[in-house]
C-alpha cells in the first residue's frame, strides 16, 4: 500500500505518492485552501495570500527573543543566518513560508514551502538565497542540541513536533478521522524536500504510526489527537 500526500506548487494541485509507483489525480480544493485532503508534503504547498498575522503589540523582551518577524522577505546571509527556525501558535493555515534559490519570484526558484497550522520547523541552508514568511508568528532560532521533556500525546493539528524534544519516540494512535483529511509525516530533517520524508499518509478512520528514535520530526495536520499506544 503506497503512502500518499497531496502537494501543490503555487496554484497547481496534485498528489505525490511516497513509496509507490503511480500517482493519483488531484482532489477537490475547497475555498482555495490547503486544508483537509490537500495536506501533504511540505516540499511544496499552496500559497495563500492575505494571511493575517497574530495580535500586535509585541513586548520588547519577545522582540529580543525573536530571530525574525513573521512577515517579510529575508536574504540569507544578511537578513537571516542559516540554521533551523521555529514558528508556533499559528492557526487556520494562514502562515506561509518559502525557501527560494533566488529572488525572481518565479516558480522554479522555489526550493520548499508550506502553509502552517500550529508549529513549523524550517532549516534555512547556506545555499538558500531568500526566506519568505507571510502571516506567521515570529520565527525563533532553535538550538539543535537543546533538550526538552518529550510528551506522549500530540494535538492532531499541531503541525511539527521534534522527536526526542517535543514528543517521545513510540507507537501512537489517532482515531475518528474522516475523508482522508488526516495527514501525518515522519521526516529525517526540516528541509521540507521530498527527500526529507521517511513515510507519510492521508488517513480515514484510525491511524497507527510508530515514530522511531532516529526520526527528526513528526508532522500532523487535521487529525484526531495522537496518544501513545
Amino acid at each position: 500500500m503506497g503512502m500518499k500526500a497531496k502537494v501543490a506548487f503555487g496554484a497547481v494541485v496534485g498528489i505525490v505518492v511516497i513509496g509507490a509507483v503511480s500517482a493519483n489525480a488531484g482532489g477537490d480544493d475547497k475555498d482555495g485552501g490547503a486544508r483537509g485532503g490537500d495536506k501533504g508534503s511540505s516540499a511544496s504547498a499552496e500559497h495563500k495570500s492575505g494571511g493575517t498575522k497574530g495580535s500586535g503589540g509585541t513586548k520588547a523582551a519577545e522582540e529580543e527573543k525573536a530571530a525574525l518577524g513573521g512577515d517579510g522577505d529575508y536574504q540569507v546571509g544578511s537578513d537571516v543566518k542559516p540554521g533551523t527556525y521555529r514558528t508556533t501558535g499559528n492557526t487556520d493555515d494562514m502562515c506561509y513560508w518559502e525557501r527560494a534559490k533566488d529572488a525572481s519570484g518565479e516558480l522554479d526558484s522555489m526550493l520548499a514551502n508550506d502553509n502552517v497550522s500550529g508549529t513549523s520547523y524550517v532549516t534555512v541552508k547556506p545555499t538558500d538565497k531568500l526566506f519568505k514568511s507571510s502571516g506567521c508568528k515570529d520565527w525563533e532560532a532553535v538550538d539543535p542540541k537543546a533538550k526538552g521533556t518529550p510528551g506522549s500525546s500530540m494535538d492532531g493539528d499541531g503541525g511539527m513536533y521534534k522527536v526526542g524534544t517535543d514528543i517521545a519516540p513510540g507507537t501512537y494512535k489517532s482515531a475518528g478521522n474522516t475523508d482522508d483529511s488526516c495527514y501525518w509525516e515522519r521526516t529525517k530533517d526540516a528541509d521540507h524536500g521530498l527527500n526529507s520524508i521517511i513515510a507519510n499518509n492521508n488517513v480515514s478512520g484510525t491511524a497507527v504510526v510508530t515514530i522511531s528514535p532516529s526520526d527528526a520530526y513528526f508532522k500532523t495536520n487535521d487529525c484526531g489527537d495522537w496518544k501513545k499506544a
